[in-house]
């Protein structure tokens, strides 16, 4: 299984992408809020149970995905301090495990353009951040403080470039079927 794990601030434009790389490469996308989403209906958002079953849920998903014989997929992701620092590495031997492949990459954005997408009305189709008077407190609050993340494979500005362009480039640089 080819693992693409693609993270970033919110608002950087992961899903986005991640939805344009999954139609150029045929990988499933397995996108973080659906877990997200599904977990805050029941558990509030940082609590232990929440933290517990988000984190189980998204590794039985990979684990699954690579006995299945699934050729590519692609999680998105955004660091925040509720994620324990294990989650990585425990994605990383599951990729390893399967003898698969596992190609980080980082969408990154300039904080006044991040604000200015909070309000995108495609953010509120899942439970997202849509308030950049919220994005800014819980920033300052350390909210998205997180344990370094590996080295990408790819660094890709999503203020500069349209996300077809982004999934383009990492087709390119992953060298992936497209």
């Amino acid at each position: 299984m080819r693992l693409i794990f693609i993270y970033g601030m919110p608002a950087t434009g992961k899903l986005t992408v991640a939805r344009e790389l999954a139609a150029k490469t045929g990988f499933k996308l397995f996108h973080n809020h659906l877990v997200v989403d599904l977990l805050v209906s029941v558990f509030e958002f940082g609590s232990p149970e929440f933290v517990r079953l988000r984190e189980e849920i998204w590794l039985s998903a990979m684990k699954e995905a690579g006995n299945a014989g699934i050729p590519g997929l692609i999680f998105t992701f955004a660091p925040e301090r509720t994620v324990r620092p294990a989650f990585v590495s425990e994605v990383e031997k599951i990729v390893s495990d399967a003898q698969g492949r596992l190609d980080f990459v980082e969408l990154i954005c300039p904080m006044e353009e991040l604000k200015r997408r909070m309000g995108n009305a495609t953010r509120s189709a899942f439970g997202k951040l849509t308030s950049a008077e919220l994005f800014e407190q819980l920033y300052a609050a350390g909210t998205f403080d997180m344990p370094e993340m590996p080295e990408a494979a790819v660094k890709i500005d999503t203020s500069v470039c349209t996300p077809v362009e982004a999934a383009d480039e990492l087709v390119r640089a992953l060298a992936l079927a497209g």
